[in-house]
């Protein structure tokens, strides 16, 4: 290994480390972290910026360009599946959901919390934005609350069924089939086996929290019988229709984009309401609205997926991951479940930040596609629930008045038990 090769693997690592840290301290987001770093990252490898010949990798044609472009199959499923949520908003399933769980729980604190669990992951695995977060949340937390929970433990169970809820995802079943060609249909049912540990530790940490809460009565403003009689009369056929999607990948082998539109056709069915191309339409815009920012961070990810995987930035960083790549069932065990926090503040096991790089990169070193996917996926336990920087983690803090660091200390050693549960699984099944 030559000089020059030496302080090109330094100055890529530490552009990373720099943008990393940007991202960690919130001086810069991931949407434009993320595009700057991949320029950056083929010029220091030696790549030319613009070459008017086509068949030379250029940055401008080839990163720029081709990248913004890579996950386009990632954006229409994350399009269409707002486009479903926002439908089920609209037509009023998702508040009869969470009303039906409120009255089913009676005045049980701890059945109050293990039914909204439920029914927030059932919600959550047809749409995880942050408008529903709000939706679910603005009626869940104080309901909790008036039960006399804490306000960190109202905040955790909405954030653990929204991060169980979210392993359904087919937008995230969609990114991981266009990182690492893993088909959809094996991602549903790589989901319904990861969610078991999942759901045991993260129903563990409810109860132990609610069991461990000084049951006081809080003063919170409620919707009066008045109001919630006003409210969308939904046929209780309907309140099916978040499981559809997920249902129709898992047992038909559909592709995301039709399994959500036949969704779509199935939900306005059962639920019947009026001004039904009002609300396609009205949905569709509020929908893709909601996953903008989401849309422009996938821009930003395709981008960065072609400036790690240009032949100039594999050449120099190849020995390095190769040294880091796991060769061992105990060895990748124990490294992803140990650097699981990794996936924390956009970190390199975060799939929606560096980790969409670094995953391609790991692949590049030797490590097999399955293996690097059940990994970051795994380690999605740690980010999905525990992050500070996580949208959904922000508003539930502040609408709860709680401290979002508090969250992270509360639910990180769980979130890190979950993990590890879980790479014990991936590494049988990928070893």
């Amino acid at each position: 290994m030559d000089m020059l090769h030496i302080i090109r693997i330094c100055a890529i690592l530490l552009t990373f480390l720099l943008f990393s840290g940007l991202m960690m301290t919130r001086k810069m987001p991931a949407i434009l972290a993320l595009p700057i770093m991949a320029v950056l990252m083929p010029l220091i490898a030696g790549a030319p910026l613009f070459s008017a010949d086509k068949s030379t990798l250029s940055i401008a044609n080839n990163v720029l360009t081709q990248g913004s472009m890579r996950l386009g199959a990632t954006i229409a499923a994350l399009i269409f599946g707002a486009w479903f949520g926002e439908v089920l908003k609209k037509i009023g399933v998702t508040e009869a959901l969470v009303r039906k769980a409120a009255e089913l729980s009676g005045d049980k604190p701890l059945t109050m919390a293990i039914i909204f669990f439920i029914i927030g992951t059932i919600i959550f695995s047809s749409s995880d934005g942050l408008g529903m977060v709000i939706l679910v949340g603005s009626i869940v937390i104080p309901i909790l609350l008036t039960a006399g929970l804490s306000p960190l433990t109202s905040c955790v169970v909405l954030l653990a069924c929204h991060a169980l809820g979210s392993l359904f995802s087919v937008s995230g079943w969609a990114l991981m089939h266009d990182l690492y060609g893993i088909p959809i249909a094996d991602m549903a049912r790589y989901a319904a086996l990861f969610a078991i540990p999942a759901t045991i530790v993260y129903l563990a940490m409810v109860v132990w929290m609610v069991k461990r809460d000084v049951v006081v009565r809080k003063a919170w403003s409620m919707p009066t019988a008045d109001t919630l009689n006003r409210r969308k009369q939904v046929n209780g056929l309907a309140l099916i229709s978040p499981l559809v999607p997920v249902t129709i990948i898992f047992v038909f082998k559909m592709d995301v984009v039709p399994a959500i539109c036949l969704s779509l056709a199935i939900c306005l069915l059962l639920a019947r309401p009026k001004r039904i191309t009002h609300i396609l339409v009205s949905s569709l815009v509020e929908g893709i609205q909601n996953v903008a920012g989401a849309i422009g961070l996938m821009i930003g990810i395709g981008i960065l997926l072609n400036a790690v995987t240009a032949p100039q930035v594999s050449v120099v960083l190849k020995p390095l991951i190769e040294a880091i790549v796991p060769g061992s069932l105990w060895g990748y065990i124990l490294l992803f479940s140990l650097l699981s926090p990794l996936a924390l503040y956009r970190g390199p096991l975060n799939s929606y930040g560096l980790g969409s790089g670094v995953g391609v990169l790991m692949m590049h070193g030797g490590l097999s596609p399955l293996a690097t996917m059940l990994a970051l996926r795994s380690a999605y336990l740690v980010q999905g629930l525990s992050d500070p920087t996580n949208t959904h983690n922000v508003w539930s803090s502040d609408f709860a008045k709680v401290d979002v660091n508090d969250i992270l200390r509360a639910t990180l050693p769980w979130a890190m038990v979950a993990v590890l549960i879980s790479m014990m699984m991936a590494g049988y099944i990928a070893f």
